[in-house]
Formats: C-alpha cells, structure tokens, sequence
C-alpha cells in the first residue's frame, strides 16, 4: 500500500477566526476515503486559530502565537478526534521540531513511532511543536516539516492542500492569464529566492514554501502534489481515479503515484 502525507494549511482550516468546520469535515472525508488506498500521514496547521477561539491575543507576537498554539492544539485534536471517530478511525497527535530531523537516530526514532501508529490503522496527526518553536514558527513551518516527514518517513508523494489551488507561470491575483503549470520536474534558484508572501491570517507561508517543500523532494527523488484545499475535487481525482484535472505535481521523473 502506497504511503501519503497529507498537509492543510490554516488558511484552508480557520475564516474569520475560528476553525472552518466545515473544510475540516471535507479533510477527514476525504481521509477516510483515501485510507481505503493509501496509507495516510496527516500534517495539519490550525493551532494557533484554534487558540484564538478562546483567547484572543495579539499574534504578531511571537510568544502571543505560541501561547495560542498551545491552547489551541488539544482544541484542534478534540475536533480531529470526534470527526474521525464517524469512520471508526483512530487519531493521534505527533508534535515534532525541526530536531526530530537532524541525525538518522532522531529520525528513525520518530520514524519507529508512526509505523507503529500506521500498523494499527491509526491516522497520525503532525504538527510543528510551536509552543517551543521560534524561527520555523515564522517561515512557513509545516510546508517545511511536511516534505521532511514525506522524506524521512517513507512517503511515496506529499499533498498539499492551500488556498493556493496550483502553481501558476505568474502571479493569478495580478494577471489575468496566468495559467497553471500542471507539471514541475525542477525548481529554479530564482523562484526560490521569490519574497515569501502569506495570503490570510494565520497562514506563515505562501507559494515560496511551499516550492522549498516541493525542491528538498525533487532533489530526493521525492514528489509532491499541490492542490486547492477548498475544493478537494482535484486531488480526489488525482489520487482516486489517476486523472490529473487540476493542480500541479511536482515530479522529475514519468509516472504517477
């Protein structure tokens, strides 16, 4: 059974405040019916407007958004929780730091601890350890962490799932014809070097991030499937029906997952 990672952004899991329920609800659908084919990873964003909900603090700063992080994990976790418990599936949460990463040992340790959760059916949840984090708080850390967690734990393809429904040739809020790029086998050093530019409130990305995300698994022979979080038609078709509508994958090499 192949292996995917599956990340959502806050811009997809909060409006106006407080957790989109409703797209949240979409998510674990389509997780379920995902799990009927592949086993599934779950990198997911939310805290920090989960936390919102009931305090409101100021989260420009930076120990405010932890704070709100850490209020607001066990929030996003209850309602993960009694969403999957319809399916029957089990979920659990992961917190992990850019450390977890840094040496094979680390990494198999945390390797260890989702195959075990996978085994038994259970959907792993990750999410970046915020209330300790500091500069990957600020940089878009989940597109970040879910291309290591693709990486380092096997993953045959990481999905993201954003307000950014594809890669475009130019920017699509400014021009009118800008056109999807549907696939990307390589990632310039210039679109990397673009200004990191986040489109909502509690997002910490934008599509820079998620291109690094995209070229740490390009250069590993990885892939990775860029998507509208807001309509899950086209990764429903991508990854249960083999038609590639809408999206872009990132890929090197032909074939499809």
């Amino acid at each position: 059974m192949k292996r995917i990672v599956v990340k959502v952004g806050s811009a997809v899991l909060s409006e106006q405040n407080r957790i989109a329920k409703d797209r949240m609800k979409n998510l674990v659908d389509l997780i379920a019916e995902l799990k009927t084919r592949y086993e599934i990873i779950l990198v997911s964003s939310g805290a920090v407007a989960a936390g919102y909900t009931e305090l409101k603090l100021d989260k420009k700063v930076l120990a405010n958004k932890q704070a709100l992080a850490s209020i607001g994990q066990p929030i996003l976790m209850n309602k993960y929780r009694k969403m999957f418990d319809q399916y029957g599936l089990l979920p659990s949460q992961v917190l992990v730091t850019a450390a977890n990463f840094n040496t094979l040992e680390e990494s198999q340790k945390a390797k260890d601890t989702i195959e075990t959760l996978l085994q038994h059916n259970v959907v792993p949840i990750i999410n970046e350890n915020d209330a300790t984090a500091t500069e990957e708080l600020i940089l878009g850390d989940n597109d970040q962490l879910s291309a290591y967690a693709a990486y380092h734990f096997g993953a045959d393809l990481l999905v993201i799932l954003s307000d950014i429904d594809a890669y475009y040739d130019k920017d699509p809020r400014n021009y009118e014809d800008a056109s999807v790029r549907t696939r990307i086998e390589f990632i310039t050093p210039q679109e990397l070097a673009m200004e990191v530019n986040p489109n909502h409130n509690f997002a910490t990305g934008g599509i820079v991030t998620k291109l690094k995300a995209a070229d740490f698994l390009l250069k590993r022979g990885g892939a990775m499937f860029l998507a509208s979080g807001f309509d899950l038609n086209d990764v429903r078709s991508f990854l249960m029906e083999g038609k590639h509508l809408g999206g872009s994958l990132f890929k090197a090499d032909e074939g499809q997952v």
